[in-house]
């Protein structure tokens, strides 16, 4: 079987993303954090501790996006649970701060202050382990993979897709985060769990360590986004593409869709949980609101307005909305949400392919302009005819 490249303005669209991403990546694993750690407060090209918390909770939103493109783009699984699976991970690296924390808390016991706060007298039996730091980070992916896999697996067995699996999905959000909410099960109910201390030994307040953790997710987001391109590039990437464009084709032709869909959805989740982690010790905070349904519907957003399909688009749109929202929110309010609603709609009905695929078609317009003034400056001028002579009398 004969295997056609791709053509060159695919490959050279391809190049120019892995590019950007590269770029990003650098910057946030490495720029920025030695300008914050190496240079003076006074020095114009310090970074200010706030910008390098800032840029490590916007990279980890990215790396959501960047999952949720995966499922989404090429497998066609529109899910409104990721805020779910991202908070889990997200709990799981908090109770393991909050057990660190030890008898340092408000009420010098060995129990988290909120337990003691509800007069709880000894640790409910799933809180143990995670004062080791390799149990927290193995639940943080385990969970939500787990959640993932075992919901996936009767999800897609029963052939549910489309709007009626993305209704699913929001319902199990919106339960979880019920029960989160819930004093009575052991994760600190509506305020969550915070005031967290250090991690690894190192104290979380100082710039140091900020500024490790926002290269730790900086270089999690290279190793995310390799890692999706290289599935998407493999076998079973062309699958999934296959799947979501005629799922009864491919299954005619000896494929099972529900594996396939199984391993990209689970994935998927997995590195939501991983990107929770790094952000509860960058925010200093977990709690119920972070799975919300609306903030699955925001990450869908984020992923529709950079350009679903590319994994590159996604990055940017993460960046960009959240990078507004964190401005607008304190100089405008009241005014984020109209504003993130007119970007959606304005994205969908003017500009389907997202922010990436407008882009594209200005450096295509840049391109056709300038071959065609250099096409006019090159052409030789057009030649003049001769007079006729005149006939002898």
């Amino acid at each position: 079987m004969i295997t056609l490249a791709p053509p060159p303005p695919l490959r050279a669209a391809h190049h120019w993303r892995s590019v950007f991403v590269a770029a990003v990546c650098v910057l946030v694993a490495a720029v920025l954090p030695l300008l914050n750690v190496l240079t003076p407060e006074n020095n114009p090209l310090h970074v200010s501790d706030f910008l390098i918390t800032l840029v490590g909770k916007l990279t980890c939103y990215a790396i959501v996006a960047v999952a949720m493109d995966f499922v989404w783009g090429y497998a066609g699984i529109l899910s409104l649970c990721h805020a779910l699976f991202f908070a889990l991970g997200g709990y799981a690296m908090g109770m393991h701060l909050m057990r660190v924390i030890g008898t340092e808390g408000m009420y010098r016991s060995a129990l988290p202050d909120f337990m003691v706060f509800l007069d709880w007298k000894e640790l409910p039996w799933y809180w143990h382990g995670f004062e080791h730091f390799g149990f927290a980070l193995f639940m943080a992916l385990f969970v939500p993979g787990c959640v993932a896999f075992v919901f996936g697996f009767f999800a897609f067995r029963s052939r549910i897709s489309g709007v009626y699996f993305s209704i699913v999905t929001q319902a199990v959000t919106y339960a979880a985060m019920l029960l989160f909410f819930r004093n009575a099960t052991g994760f600190g109910g509506n305020n969550g769990l915070t005031d967290f201390k250090r991690i690894l030994g190192f104290p979380l307040r100082e710039p140091s360590t900020r500024a490790a953790l926002c290269a730790i997710t900086g270089l999690t987001l290279a190793a995310t986004f390799v890692l999706c391109r290289a599935v998407i590039a493999s076998r079973a990437g062309r699958v999934l593409t296959a799947m979501r464009d005629a799922e009864a084709k491919v299954r005619f032709s000896g494929y099972d869709p529900v594996s396939y869909k199984l391993f990209a959805w689970t994935l998927s989740a997995v590195l939501c949980g991983l990107a929770g982690a790094l952000y509860v010790p960058q925010v200093g905070i977990v709690n119920p609101s972070e799975m919300q349904p609306s903030s699955s519907v925001e990450i869908a957003i984020w992923v529709a307005v950079g350009g679903r399909g590319t994994l590159a688009g996604a990055l940017l749109g993460a960046f960009v909305v959240n990078s507004a929202k964190s401005w607008l929110t304190v100089e405008f309010p009241t005014a984020w949400l109209y504003v993130l609603g007119t970007l959606f709609v304005v994205v969908t009905l003017v500009l389907p392919g997202g922010l990436l695929q407008a882009l594209a078609g200005l450096g295509r317009v840049r391109g056709l302009v300038a071959r065609t003034a250099t096409a006019q400056t090159s052409s030789p001028p057009p030649a003049t005819a001769a007079p006729a002579e005149e006939p002898r009398t």
